[in-house]
């Protein structure tokens, strides 16, 4: 099936008796048994599976071209259950660009447990001069954030499977409609649901999609289940209706991406613009191999300081200023106010989330904001 029909089909439960067309909300904690013990409806307590977390892991699995999924109550809990599986000591290579959560996760919340080195992972010539004997995983955020690198997934693989490493890709910013990181050798991909796949900015969630059912997937699935940082059923029904508009919602992201990324590319008061579907992109060649469209992310440097960058940012009237990304409406941050003062994010940069309004509006907002 293609990804239009997977996004409707794949997450329907089995018909009810009632005959619903839409998936109904399962609210129970808890399901019968049979006279021999087991569970004929396939599921025990909610907190190890419900008939609603079980549909959306399977129409991501199935999204992602992957062999299963598990879903967590937000994205940055998917990535720390992740960090979480892997033995006390291990050594992780992660990207010098990265979502500013997941860093300061590593470097506190795993500070004395893991080691890291955060590097360019787009200069690939140089990443196995990283490697040491402990070196467990190589993650990778591509598209990164906020900016808007590019890595190149196959030949990322090509190292972590010569050196035995698992390779794991954050790719919220791509979406399963733009980017399958499992089809070019990762064997992990994660999604911070609450972005595109939510598409509302009305539901918080994450997801992990694994390549191969092996050992390491199990204390995964085991985080997840004994953890019980799990979603809500009606946090995965809302996921799952979103879903269904999920690749004509990544149509219109994409096209008012580009449009806008080529009409700050030429405005007179912006320095640069990020934004891989640019051919000025330094990484433009690898996005088109990897991605068959470069997504509703742009960053761009205003021509001036912080206080330049904040002016714009405050006279927007369309766009909402706001953190997060990947919802119906536009939004706009001067990211380096929200990361801190240990931010290596420029100061004149500014992170746009692409809505789905008309392009003529939000470029009409952004020419009265830079005026």
């Amino acid at each position: 099936m293609q990804t239009e029909t997977i996004a409707i089909h794949a997450g329907n439960l089995t018909r009810s008796t009632t005959g619903d067309v839409t998936a109904p909300i399962s609210l129970s904690t808890t399901f019968f048994r049979d006279e021999q013990g087991g569970y004929p409806g396939g599921h025990m307590y909610s907190r190890v599976s419900n008939p609603n977390r079980s549909a959306l892991e399977k129409v991501m699995a199935d999204l992602e071209k992957g062999a299963d999924a598990c879903a967590f109550s937000s994205g940055n809990t998917a990535g720390m259950t992740l960090f979480q599986a892997l033995a006390p000591g291990s050594h992780i290579i992660a990207p010098d660009d990265m979502y500013w959560g997941f860093k300061k996760q590593l470097q506190s919340i795993f500070e004395g447990i893991l080691t890291i080195d955060f590097i360019d992972l787009t200069t690939t010539a140089t990443i196995e001069s990283y490697i040491q004997s402990n070196t467990v995983m190589i993650w990778v955020e591509t598209p990164s954030n906020p900016l808007l690198k590019i890595t190149d997934l196959a030949a990322i693989s090509v190292i972590a499977k010569k050196h035995q490493l698992i390779f794991a890709c954050d790719s919220t910013f791509a979406s399963p409609c733009f980017q399958n990181p499992i089809l070019s050798g990762a064997d992990i991909v994660m999604h911070s649901s609450t972005k595109y796949i939510g598409g509302h900015s009305d539901v918080l969630g994450g997801i992990l999609i694994t390549a191969a059912k092996n050992e390491f997937w199990d204390k995964i699935r085991n985080i997840q289940q004994i953890g019980g940082a799990v979603p809500s059923p009606f946090d995965c029904f809302l996921l799952l209706r979103s879903i269904k508009t999920l690749p004509y919602r990544m149509r219109g992201h994409a096209e008012n991406g580009m449009a806008l990324a080529k009409h700050l590319a030429a405005h007179s008061k912006v320095e640069a613009v990020y934004y891989p579907g640019l051919p000025s992109h330094p990484h433009h060649e690898i996005a088109k191999k990897q991605m068959s469209a470069f997504g509703g992310m742009l960053s761009i440097l205003i021509k001036g300081d912080a206080e330049n960058a904040k002016k714009v940012v405050n006279k927007v009237k369309l766009f909402a200023q706001a953190t997060s990304l990947g919802g119906v409406e536009s939004l706009i941050e001067h990211r380096a106010s929200v990361e801190g003062p240990d931010t290596k994010t420029p100061q004149n940069l500014i992170r746009i989330s692409v809505g789905l309004e008309h392009i003529d509006d939000l470029i009409a907002d952004l020419e009265q904001a830079l005026a």
